[in-house]
């Protein structure tokens, strides 16, 4: 099941506790200046002790955003807010007409004038937000001008969820979990210094986050969760009398689940380094995507498929299930089966992402 608010608030606040929160920071703004290799660590130690990944929209995407195209006044004010748990982000990027063609987007935002000053006035809609429910601020992309390219007069703005005019609908996904929505803005006045970057360059706002955000979804710590999981079940299962780890064919299946991991966790260092040291070729974090995702949902195909007529189709609805036995991994196998089925997609779709190597590959 997917952890509530609460639990999400407490797990951050311990990481900052311990100075372990802002992995892609550097010091100087409260982050830990980790080398690649450093970060790589210990989101397998995070992994090995089954602990909660990061929830990425403020501290791994918007912050590094900041950092490279805010103000210092942004950075001083929004920065520990970050940290501190004060504001709890989503993103505003895909739209109804806008998903993997991201720059087709068509949310608006004018600049105005009035009584209260000078503003943007912001109409239009964005979707699948994830806990877009839960957050107060959302960082968004937004169209200021018509004429160029699509990619030209798109900005970065930071709009507070709670302004008169935003909107917030569930999303329910197959797994019947609420863990997105559609966000709705009708005449949001955004403050002009809630702009971040060129206004009208929020394009380059947007492919430097993406790059964060696609070398996230590669999920390491949970593709190693899940290769444990899977190892878990293969080794309690019964087949003809032995467990199924035991089995030639499916322990090949296992080794190769492995193999992949390993692989992806290697790609992962590289790509971390070549980042930091500026010798990215820009579509290292587009490979991490598809490989990560293809792996992680592999992987949940072949635990529903050791768990066999035990991998229940959803959790119990009953409203005190939970009070009533702990969850085994039965429970969650075949709703993890199904939820994964959004890491292809999300982030910017692994057909898209296998055109943006190609044209890198092919025309250098």
């Amino acid at each position: 099941a997917t952890l509530s608010k609460q639990d999400m608030e407490a797990w951050h606040a311990l990481l900052n506790r311990h100075g372990w929160l802002a992995q892609h920071w550097p010091t100087q703004y409260g982050g830990t200046g980790w080398s690649a290799a450093q970060k790589t660590i210990f989101e397998q130690e995070i992994a090995r002790a089954n602990a909660p990944r990061i929830t990425p929209f403020g501290v791994n995407m918007l912050g590094p955003v900041l950092i490279k195209y805010g103000t210092e006044a942004q950075k001083q004010h929004w920065l520990p807010r970050i940290l501190n748990g004060d504001d709890w982000w989503c993103q505003g990027y895909s739209e109804p007409d806008a998903g993997s063609d991201l720059a087709a987007l068509r949310t608006q935002a004018v600049r105005t004038h009035d009584a209260e000053g000078e503003h943007f006035l912001v109409n239009g809609q964005k979707t699948w937000t994830t806990y877009g429910h839960y957050a107060n601020m959302i960082f968004c992309l937004v169209r200021t001008a018509n004429t160029g390219k699509k990619q030209e007069g798109i900005s970065f703005l930071l709009i507070d969820m709670k302004s008169p005019g935003v909107e917030v609908r569930p999303i329910m996904l197959i797994d019947e979990e609420h863990e997105v929505n559609e966000v709705f803005f009708r005449d949001v006045k955004v403050p002009i210094e809630n702009l971040v970057g060129v206004e009208g360059r929020g394009w380059d706002c947007a492919k430097y986050l993406l790059q964060f955000e696609r070398t996230g979804i590669a999920g390491i710590g949970l593709a190693l969760t899940a290769l444990a999981q899977l190892k878990a079940v293969a080794h309690r299962q019964i087949k003809t009398g032995a467990s199924l780890d035991q089995d030639p064919l499916f322990a090949a299946e296992i080794a190769k689940a492995e193999i992949s991991v390993l692989n992806l966790i290697a790609t992962n260092r590289r790509t971390v380094s070549a980042m930091n040291s500026g010798a990215a070729k820009g579509y290292e974090s587009s490979l991490l995507k598809i490989r990560g995702s293809e792996i992680r949902q592999h992987i949940w195909s072949l635990i529903r498929r050791a768990m066999g007529a035990q991998a229940r189709a959803l959790i119990p609805s009953s409203e005190y299930a939970a009070q009533e036995r702990p969850l085994d991994p039965g429970d969650v196998a075949a709703a993890r089966y199904f939820n994964a089925r959004k890491l292809s997609i999300y982030g910017g779709s692994n057909e898209i992402q296998k055109n943006i190597v190609a044209k890198s590959v092919f025309t250098t």
